[in-house]
This record gives C-alpha cells, structure tokens and sequence, in this order.
C-alpha cells in the first residue's frame, strides 16, 4: 500500500504558512470595522458635557442599531436633537430586486395636496434599512413591526407600510411621548407646531370615531337586535347589524367615511370594529349602567333581592337577579325595580343558591344586612321554611322579610283549578285547544277562517292555550266569546271542504257537538268573565308602582267578585246563553212557529193574561 494512502498527522509547513497569511489578510480587513460603532469622546462631548470625560470612546447614540442599549441620559439628549439624516443619500443601494429606499419617502403627501415631513422615519445606509425614531426609542412594552425593531428593507412595500404605520395608534402614542419630552427639555423653543397639529387631528379622529361604534353598540343593544353575521367583513353579505350600520353611516358620516375608507384601501390594521372590540364595549356599558344602579341602591341603603331560576338553551340552569328599592335621585321618591344579571348555577339546593346569592352581592359590594325583603316563586328550594333560601337568608337577616310572588300564586292556583281540580274546566279548555290546532295545522284552514271572519268588527283571531301562563287564556277564550258563530261555520266548511275523514270529522263533532251544546255556551260566557276578571288583577299586580297594600286590596276585590258571581251572574249567563243560541241556530227561526211563542209569553204572568184574554 502507497504511501500517499496514509492521511498526514501532522500540518505541513506550505500549510501552516498559508493559514498564517489567511489570518493575517483578516486580521487586515478588519482594522477600523469598530469605528462605525464608537466615535472619539470629544465628539460626544460636544452633545453633552456632563457625560464621564474619563471614558476614551463612547457609542455613537445616532446610529439605530445601539438605540436599544441607551442610558436615559442618552435618549434626552436624542430627544432633543433628533435622529440624523445625512441628506446626501438620494437613494440606498439596489437590493436582489432592484429596489431601494429614496429620499422622497421622507415626506408625505397629505390628502389636501400638502407636503408633510416624517421627521420620525431614519435611513442607515450602513444596514440598508429604514427606521421609526420615534417607536423603537418611546414605545413602552412590546414593539410591533419591523420599523420599530430590527428595521425594514422590503423597498417594494414601503410606501404602504407607513402609510399604515403613521396612522397607527402605537406610533401616534410614541411620537406624543416624544414631543413632550423634548418640549420639556427644550425649555426656550416650541415643538413642530406643523406635526403636532398633525397628531392632534389624528388622536381627534380616532376618538370621533370610537364616539360613533360606542353609539352603534349602544342603539344595537338597547333594541334587543343581534350584532354580527356570518362573516365580519364590511360590504359582505349577512356581515351583522353592527356592520351594516357602519355602512350606512359611512354614506352620510364623514368620520365614518374615512375610517372605512382606511380600511377598504388596506392604510390601516387597526378599525375597532371587530367581535373582542364589540364585546369588550357591551361589558364597558353594562358595567356603567350596573355601576349607577349600585350607586341608587347605596343612596337608598336598603334593598330586597328577587330571584327566579330557568335554565337556558345550552342547558345550564341560570338565576336571575333583580334588586327592588327606593330610589329618590331624580327629584321624586320612587320605587324601582333593576336588573342586574343573570348567575350561572351548577347545584339547585337552598344552601347552593344561597351561596350564589350571597357571593354576587358581596361582588356588587351591596351589605346582605341592608336587605329588607326577599321574593321568589312558588318553587320548593326557593320558598322552603327550613332548607330554602328563604330559610338561609333569614338565619343570616332576620330583618329580611319573605314574600311570596302574589301574581305566581295566583297563576298556579287558577291554572291548578283549571287542570286538576275540577274537570269540567279541563274539559272545556280542551275544547278551546281542539279548535285552534283544527286550524293551526293548515294554512288552508286558517286561510278559510280569516276568510269567515274578514266582515266581524271584533277582529279577533283564535291563540293557542298556555299550560303556564293563565292571563294568556284570556285571548283563547275571547276570541270564540264574540265570533262563537263565525267560528263555528268556519268548521262546517272545514268539515265539507276536507278529503281527509278523521279531519272532516273532527271539525264536524266540535262544530255540531261541542259549539253546539247548551253546557259549552254556558261555559263560554262564564270563563270568559272569570278570565277577564283575574286578567284584570294580574295585570295591575304586575305594574312597576304597585304598592302591597294596592295588591292587598285587588286580591280583596277579586275574591269579593267571586263569591258574587256565585250568588247572582250566573242567570245573566243564562240569558247570554240564550242569544248564543239564538245566533248559532239562527236558521231554525224561520221554522218557529210565533203563535207558540206568544202564548207562551201571555201563559208565564198573570196581568198578561187578563190583558190579551
């Protein structure tokens, strides 16, 4: 095996001599590479005196790659005199795309004609990138972009890039922080009165139009309407209300008209109008409109809370709260009931919503000793006597009077009545329940009802029976009280006019036997004046100004009504009765025979008798 084979050990002297005189040639290179980083001390001295005059070199404070090093004696005195051009750069040199920075981005060509300086906009042609003076010096915290940190040199998008970096609300910050400190520093000479204006205009506009999304939030919230769509870009399709309002106020606004302006020509990142922005200014609103209610019910000091459960369409069981007192801010005292949010509950026992409670007033800094009065439905948890919240709140209050939900009571008394206890209301709300589904369920049905019905004044049309709410029974019965007649030759025709015969017979039953019958005319006429009645109640139960002692004596008045109607109306239902009778079988008169009639008239009193005898 040949020598040449065998790899050397050991370096060789043409080797070693020509790795000496490549480091040598390096070492050449190099010499003065550091001047461009430090600067001799007399030139710094000149800037500032009071610097250490034992130092030899000191960096160079205007050169953007040591900006992030700074003492902060150093950033006064770049406060002060600014970044440094050298003018002599017309343009940078040409990059692998034969683009370069040029002078003329140093100004910006306002939208009147006018040329404005970017005095904040540094070139270092030492690193061929463009700097923001201003940003990477001022900024607080963290540094977005490019100009502000390692700088830029994509020459093609320049222009655009400060476009949208000048308008941003993080430069518009920095530059204003910089203003003012060289204001303060510069004690006998005022700042750019030209780019300071600019600023103002620019902090102007941007709080006109936040003015104005306030506005649009507030107008979408306080209406009940839903504020995005399916997609959150302007001028899209099913964009949302809080979109579709910006636009409209961009027609006729001239702040809005700008701002969309920016947006749509891609000169701006920032535009407030997305869904964190929209949100964030819901709760702004709620929290101010919760934190006035606080402070009414601070004024009043003393407060009853009122609570109902219901779970929402997610399935989680949420607790309203509603805070009833005093309020006597706006000149005249009054009683006022607030809303003030709904609290999520995971467990529905007494103690666990006890614990809900008594944790969201601590939050609302509300004392549970100021509480006067507690109410809540009919619900076990709520109103239980030894493991309710009534009882909880009690053991921590004594002062915190129970009361029941008059109204609730009411309504599961009467709906209890109608449903359980006595079944010949059952049976006749059945009835009324029958004859609305007979025309719900078919357009046709329904079209051959409004026809029937199109000449009777009453205008009123059948409603579907609530299994909850008992004044909503008022509108089911009221309905076929006054058109008992029309509505029953609407399920005639229904009956002749269907080719189905379960459906064909079902009408003819309810018009012939149940609309038909001596019991459910009775019936109608009585139901619809205890309705009536109770509605009456209820409703004003329910207003924002009754008074306990109001509801006492309504809730007299209806039992009082009661026992009359008991003892007296029940012939005036009778005679009713009889004209119903008469309207429905009103094509049977022309078979009467008169004469019958009449001597049944004289037959039934004693100077009748006499007379036409």
């Amino acid at each position: 095996m040949s020598s040449t084979n065998h790899s050397r050990k050991f370096e060789s002297g043409s080797q070693k001599r020509k790795k000496k005189q490549r480091i040598e040639k390096l070492v050449q290179s190099q010499q003065g590479a550091m001047d461009r980083f430090i600067t001799k001390q007399s030139q710094v001295e000149e800037l500032n005196p009071s610097l250490n005059a034992g130092d030899s070199f000191l960096p160079d404070i205007f050169y953007p790659r040591y900006w992030d090093s700074l003492d902060s004696k150093q950033v006064d005195i770049l406060a002060q005199k600014g970044p440094k051009r050298d003018l002599s750069i017309q343009k940078g040199p040409k990059d692998k795309f034969s683009r370069r920075f040029s002078s003329l981005f140093y100004n910006r060509i306002l939208s009147n004609g006018e040329s404005y300086d970017r005095d904040w906009l540094v070139y270092s042609k030492k690193l061929d990138r463009a700097f923001c003076f201003s940003c990477k010096l001022f900024t607080k915290g963290h540094r977005k972009g490019q100009l502000a940190n390692e700088g830029y040199n994509d020459w093609a998008h320049l222009g655009k890039r400060l476009k949208e970096h000048e308008t941003g609300a993080d430069h518009v910050s920095s530059m204003i922080t910089w203003y003012e400190l060289r204001n303060r520093l510069q004690t006998d000479q005022t700042i750019d009165k030209a780019a300071q204006r600019q600023l103002e205009k620019e902090k102007d506009h941007w709080r006109k139009v936040l003015f104005r999304i306030v506005g649009i939030v507030k107008f979408i919230a306080k209406h009940n309407l839903a504020f995005r769509g399916s997609n959150s870009k302007l001028y899209d399709d099913s964009n949302g209300n809080f979109l579709g309002l910006v636009e409209m106020l961009a027609e006729f606004d001239p702040v809005i008209q700008e701002h969309v302006r920016r947006i749509t020509n891609e000169e701006t990142q920032v535009h407030y109008l997305g869904p964190r922005i929209q949100n964030e200014l819901i709760n702004l609103l709620a929290s101010a409109i919760k934190s006035e209610i606080i402070k009414k019910i601070k004024s009043a000091k003393y407060f009853s809370a009122i609570l109902d459960c219901t779970p929402d369409a997610s399935h989680q069981e949420q607790m309203s709260l509603i805070i009833r007192y005093v309020d006597s801010s706006s000149g005249h005292v009054r009683v006022e009931e607030s809303f003030l949010g709904f609290l999520d509950v995971n467990d529905t026992t007494g103690q666990a919503l006890f614990d809900v409670l008594e944790n969201e007033l601590k939050i609302l800094d509300l004392d549970i000793d100021d509480m006067r009065g507690q109410g809540y439905d009919n619900w076990s948890n709520m109103k239980g006597k030894h493991q309710g919240v009534q009882r909880k709140l009690l053991d921590v209050n004594p002062r915190d009077f129970y009361s029941a939900c008059g109204f609730h009571s009411l309504n599961l008394t009467l709906c209890d009545m109608a449903t359980k206890t006595c079944g010949k209301a059952k049976d006749f709300f059945g009835i009324i329940q029958r004859i609305y589904t007979t025309f719900a369920n078919s357009t046709k049905k329904w079209y051959i009802l409004k026809y029937i019905l199109k000449d009777n004044i009453s205008g009123l049309t059948l409603k579907s029976v609530s299994a909850t709410r008992w004044e909503s029974r008022i509108d089911s019965v009221k309905a076929i009280r006054f058109q008992c007649a029309d509505i029953r030759e609407a399920l005639l025709h229904v009956s002749d006019t269907d080719n189905d015969p379960g459906k064909s017979s079902e009408a003819k039953g309810l018009a012939n036997n149940e609309l038909g019958q001596y019991e459910f005319i009775v019936a109608i006429v009585i139901w619809y004046e205890v309705v009536y009645a109770v509605n009456l109640v209820s409703k004003q139960m329910q207003a924002k100004d009754m008074l306990i002692d109001v509801v006492i004596e309504k809730v007299q008045g209806l039992i009082s009504f009661f026992e009359g109607y008991r003892e007296t109306s029940f012939l005036e239902a009778l005679e009713l009765n009889d004209l119903a009778i008469i309207a429905l079988e009103g094509e049977m008169l022309e078979k009467i025979d008169y004469e019958r009639i009449i001597e049944d008239f004289i037959s039934k009193n004693t100077k009748r008798m006499m007379l036409f005898k």
